[in-house]
């Protein structure tokens, strides 16, 4: 009996052991496929710019069309993504949305070398690129608490977050050396061939558990929605961070369509200048993602959270009042390292803490809310700052987002998760239904 005991143990140690393995393969497949693909998208990043305002003379208003273009998708299929993450298997649908991206994204070298590549062609490279990459971040990002224990989640997203921010200094300065070399649109063929890539990593994800269908019932689409919408806006700790994110996404949608802009136009910073600024950025956010646990544990999820969207207004003044020079764009590249480092460890924290209340079926649905709302807001923006440098100059566009930088800012301070002063201790595993999580977070939350 006793040896019978001991075997048993033996076999369930095994079988941990095994579980243990297949987590940390899966989350080395993982990050690698994800950290390669931001690569690919930060070479994206610095030769769409260049294509269109130096190759194809964009005007402010197609810049600002183009930027409306990249997230008008998001505002329709969020919520719908939402869905299909929680129903579907979450690693076919990774590999499924990267491929056909690879294949969208080739498009424009090839235009380009026939020669019919224009500012259309541009528009509906943008809205498909938009819409596979709201289906593929539904499943990427609701994944992850497959990958790992519930507790290990904010050092997995800090790690995540890590990679990522090196892969994103790799791929803008290998992006600015082969736009450089080659050309913007020649570049595009290394964020078709990321794309590739991170869809073979994926197929090395070990297939996520099973889930029961909740309640018994035929599955709604619209009713899903409803739940996950429904969820996140009772929560006490989600509801005021999902309002701030998308206050922030507003702001940030005004700037952004105009920072590279700005930079390769007021500036004088070509290509060169462009990438430069943009690698030294995504470093900055490599800091922010090692340091992001250490920040947390030290002040608290609420204050890092609060600190990383007050980092975006105070870095967004240099931009207002730089000159053309090195000196300047040195300025404008420490200014974003800083907003970047902050921002990325107030990232990381909250998707972690998200993610550590969220019950497993309602995963995708929640993280999809927030992209929605956010995603929703960026087509308005980019066409408030068309509205606004059409009448009063990009300058002045620019100075309105930074202000707005602000709002996010008293949201949450002003909020229960302002003050959340630990990471939850509840795993979301035992978060039963989505009415009774609101009520076992806000218990199992210690403020300040």
């Amino acid at each position: 009996m006793k040896r019978a005991h001991t075997l048993t143990l033996t076999r369930r140690s095994g079988n941990r052991l095994r579980q243990t393995d297949g987590r940390a393969r899966s989350l080395r497949a993982y990050w690698v496929g994800e950290s390669t693909s931001l690569a690919g998208s930060s070479v994206h990043a610095v030769a769409l710019p260049v294509v269109a305002v130096v190759e194809l003379h964009a005007t402010p208003r197609q810049v600002s069309l183009l930027a409306a273009a990249a997230t008008a998708s998001a505002v329709v299929l969020a919520l719908p993504a939402g869905v299909v993450g929680d129903r579907c298997a979450k690693r076919p649908l990774m590999v499924a949305t990267d491929l056909t991206a690879a294949a969208v994204v080739a498009t424009v070298p090839l235009c380009w070398t026939t020669g019919s590549l224009s500012m259309p062609v541009l528009y509906a490279v943008a809205l498909l690129l938009g819409a596979l990459t709201v289906f593929h971040q539904a499943a990427s990002v609701a994944i992850v608490p497959d990958l790992v224990r519930p507790q290990d989640l904010p050092a997995a997203h800090s790690r995540i977050g890590a990679a990522c921010a090196v892969a994103d200094t790799a791929g803008t300065y290998g992006g600015t050396l082969v736009v450089a070399l080659a050309g913007a649109a020649r570049a595009l063929w290394l964020d078709a061939l990321s794309y590739l890539v991170s869809a073979c990593c994926a197929l090395r994800i070990a297939p996520e558990p099973a889930r029961k269908p909740q309640g018994g019932r035929p599955a709604r689409v619209m009713g899903d929605i409803r739940e996950g919408v429904g969820y996140v806006m009772r929560d006490a700790i989600q509801r005021p961070l999902v309002l701030a994110l998308t206050a922030y996404a507003y702001a940030d949608g005004i700037v952004t369509t105009y920072t590279a802009y700005t930079l390769l136009t007021r500036l004088n910073a070509g290509s060169t200048g462009l990438g430069v600024v943009m690698g030294v950025t995504g470093a900055g956010g490599l800091a922010g993602a090692l340091a992001a646990r250490r920040l947390t544990a030290r002040f608290g999820p609420g204050r890092t959270i609060v600190a990383g969207f007050a980092a975006y207004a105070v870095c967004g003044v240099p931009l207002l009042v730089a000159r053309p020079g090195m000196a300047w764009l040195s300025v404008l590249a420490v200014a974003g390292a800083l907003k970047m480092a902050v921002g990325v460890a107030a990232g990381s924290t909250h998707r972690a803490l998200r993610q550590q209340l969220c019950p497993p079926h309602l995963q995708s649905r929640a993280q999809q809310t927030a992209v929605w709302l956010a995603s929703g807001v960026r087509p308005l923006a980019a066409l408030s700052a068309g509205g606004i440098a059409a009448v009063c100059g990009v300058r002045t566009a620019l100075l309105a987002g930074t202000a707005l930088y602000l709002l996010p800012v008293a949201l949450v301070w002003l909020s229960q998760a302002g003050r959340l002063a630990t990471m939850p201790t509840t795993p979301a595993a035992s978060l039963a239904t989505p009415a009774s999580s609101p009520a076992t977070a806000d218990e199992e939350v210690r403020v300040h």
